[in-house]
């Protein structure tokens, strides 16, 4: 009994130090006291996020590189045109205080629905490219149409093009594991993996911080973002018992496709090792403005990235809205701001419709998500739950008006764990698109009644209610 209270006066005390959001330092706490050992245990592996001296060594080595970068960036991009209404102007300056990028002019988008058209589309531009191909994702699960993907990769290499390949050390074990490094290695693509995990790591460094990025660029002058994996849903998680994931995916042309080059040269050189300013020499293209009219910013966030500029960017979204604020996410474990600010704009008269799955494959997080709807049902939030598969894009349309479109789910995970990526359109002609995307998901989906879901067994509200306790732990 004495050591325990030891642990949990010293723990205690490195939680409150650390100035953690109250119900963050309240489940910490919570653990320690009722889980003995194993809570302290659980605190050392997960309860922060330290990324490594080397790492964050390199990050401040290299931080001079990219101010330089983004600055001839925004210099070149002076010239796109940038009519972007007033109204969102505070979102710009938010976005920009937050991560440095300015919002570049000049873009055009298709919006891509469904994996078979999303990967036949990359496999055309990968066989039109040229100069190089840079693709970096969470997970590359072979089979399929998959891995037509890598095959038009190495037929890429053996006319010239330069290809590398990043992907995320645990979401693509199984490629990793597969024939594919050596057949990569042999046609002369270069594969590196990002944020090794191992049980020697994980006492020096939290390893579930992952690489939940999805980025393609080929040549320069195309670009992809969203939410689709290098898989093909036929050969994914067949026995999830969730159905074929449901994506979406952007294809972007214009100077938004530099600054995800960029992205891409950021966490290679930092995966690598490689220097970053010849990453960005070999990148450099002339910046391809577009008879487009769409205006961008690209937001990168995770750990390393001060303030949370993500979540910043999405409440001030969420207060800005005044019609209509539409959102698609596979995953619902939000904190009590966004809460709050979703049944503000309700309440005040917003109309707010949330799609998500009727099943997940993820126990804590399908149980953490539940408990939230009966409050948010209360304010007039619309919840439809998606039952033709799992949906897993994510989305945000405001006012059909603005968008924010790319790789972070609307979870504690996504904002403070994971490095994610997310575009900020500015365009209404997207923002309709990806709404009508939406539609067509609320077609397939049931809508939740708040009489019939308070009259669910109290077997499952408690469960719901336990686990959504832990959910700043999820």
């Amino acid at each position: 009994m004495a050591v325990h209270l030891v642990i949990i006066v010293a723990i205690g005390a490195r939680v409150l130090m650390k100035r953690r959001p109250p119900g963050s330092s309240a489940a910490w706490l919570l653990s320690v006291v009722l889980l003995p050992y194993a809570g302290a245990v659980l605190y050392l592996f997960i309860g922060e996020r330290p990324l490594g001296k080397r790492r964050a060594r390199k990050a401040l080595e290299m931080r001079g590189q990219v101010e330089r970068w983004v600055a001839t960036l925004a210099e070149r991009s002076r010239d796109a045109p940038t009519p972007m209404s007033a109204r969102w102007s505070s979102i710009r300056r938010l976005a920009d205080g937050a991560v440095g990028l300015p919002v570049l002019g000049g873009n055009r988008f298709q919006l891509l629905d469904g994996a078979e058209l999303i990967l036949r589309s990359l496999i055309d531009d990968v066989d039109a490219a040229r100069h190089f191909c840079l693709l970096e994702f969470y997970i590359w699960n072979p089979g399929g149409t998959a891995d037509e993907v890598g095959e038009a990769l190495i037929r890429a290499v053996a006319r010239g093009v330069k290809c590398r390949v990043l992907l995320d050390a645990v979401g693509s074990k199984d490629f990793l594991r597969s024939r594919w490094p050596e057949r990569f290695r042999d046609a002369g693509v270069e594969l590196h993996s990002a944020l090794p995990a191992s049980a020697l790591r994980a006492a020096f460094r939290r390893v579930d911080l992952r690489l939940h990025r999805k980025i393609a660029v080929i040549d320069g002058h195309v670009a992809y973002t969203g939410s689709l994996n290098l898989v093909d849903p036929r050969c994914f998680k067949q026995g999830a018992g969730v159905g074929e994931w449901v994506d979406a995916m952007a294809r972007i042309k214009g100077p938004a496709v530099e600054a995800l080059a960029g992205l891409f040269a950021w966490d290679w050189a930092m995966e690598s090792g490689a220097p970053l300013a010849e990453l960005i020499e070999q990148i450099d293209v002339p910046m391809q403005i577009t008879e487009g009219a769409a205006e961008v910013q690209m937001v990168p966030s995770g750990p390393g990235y001060e303030g949370n500029g993500i979540m910043q960017v999405l409440l001030s979204a969420v207060y800005a809205a005044r019609e209509e604020l539409i959102l698609t996410t596979p995953y619902f474990v939000p904190d009590e701001s966004l809460v709050a600010a979703l049944q503000a704009a309700a309440q005040r008269g917003v109309k707010v419709r949330l799609i998500v799955p009727a099943r997940v494959d993820s126990f804590l997080v399908r149980h953490a998500s539940r408990a939230y709807f009966s409050d948010l049902l209360r304010a007039g939030v619309e919840i439809l739950q998606f039952d033709a598969g799992l949906l897993h894009t994510k989305s945000v349309v405001v006012d059909r008006e603005l968008a924010l479109f790319g790789t972070l789910n609307l979870d504690l995970r996504s904002f403070l764990l994971n490095f994610e990526v997310t575009l900020i359109v500015y365009d209404a002609t997207f923002a309709e698109t990806v709404a009508a995307l939406a539609a067509g998901y609320a077609e397939r989906a049931k809508p939740l009644n708040l009489q019939a879901w308070d009259r669910r067994p109290i077997s499952q509200r408690l469960t719901d209610n336990l686990v959504q306790i832990m959910s700043p732990l999820l």
